[in-house]
């Protein structure tokens, strides 16, 4: 999975159910799941690992600006091209260290990329210095694969997310078929995770006054 070559891969990466988003019912349920885990008010999202852009199309017309990350160049300009004429941008860049420079955003949303980067607890704690005051981590993960499994189970990522963030919200979405054109069997799931300020890492003593 790590080693596909994307830009090979774009031009029929909308072919599948949760990424095109081509289905209407489909893209109804995840854009009823996308405003249970974005800020109620417009902000700026980070979508992290964007591949041709569904999820940020859906971000951006729930009212947020968008910046987009991809490794793939044809990923990149696919999104560009869905998203023309919006209040979005593209970058091609590497989603664990997405280049960004001092913009700092509302949410970082991140769908099937943490599971494959080397380091997940060096990415989580480095998006959450993307992040401004009171922002969330938004990451759909999962466990994929019968005989082989590849993913990352629940209970690691929150257990990685618990020095760093606190509430910790886990949704379930193996049971909403409307989200993946079908039933699947395997262990697909939502965090929604509330950022805690810098210094307040699980352990450390709250400052006077605080």
């Amino acid at each position: 999975m790590t080693n596909v070559d994307w830009d090979s891969e774009a031009a029929s990466f909308d072919e599948e159910p949760d990424h095109g988003l081509r289905d209407p019912e489909v893209r109804r349920a995840w854009a009823a799941r996308l405003r249970g885990w974005l800020p109620g008010r417009a902000g700026d999202v980070l979508d992290l690992g964007c591949g041709t852009g569904s999820l940020s199309l859906l971000a951006s017309e729930q009212g947020h600006r968008v910046t987009g990350v991809d490794l793939s160049p044809a990923m990149v300009a696919l999104a560009r091209e869905k998203l023309a004429g919006r209040d979005a941008v593209f970058l091609v860049g590497d989603a664990a260290s997405p280049p960004v420079g001092e913009q700092r955003f509302d949410t970082v949303l991140v769908r099937h990329v943490l599971w494959a980067l080397p380091d997940p607890g060096r990415a989580l704690r480095h998006w959450r210095g993307l992040l401004r005051p009171g922002g969330r981590l938004v990451l759909v993960e999962g466990v994929w694969g019968g005989i082989e499994p590849v993913g990352i189970p629940a209970e690691r990522l929150t257990a990685l997310l618990d020095p760093i963030a606190s509430p910790v919200r886990v949704e379930r979405l193996s049971d909403d078929p409307l989200l993946w054109g079908g039933e699947v069997t395997d262990e697909r799931y939502a965090v929604v995770a509330e950022i805690r300020p810098s210094g307040q890492e699980r352990g450390e003593p709250a400052a006077a006054g605080q």
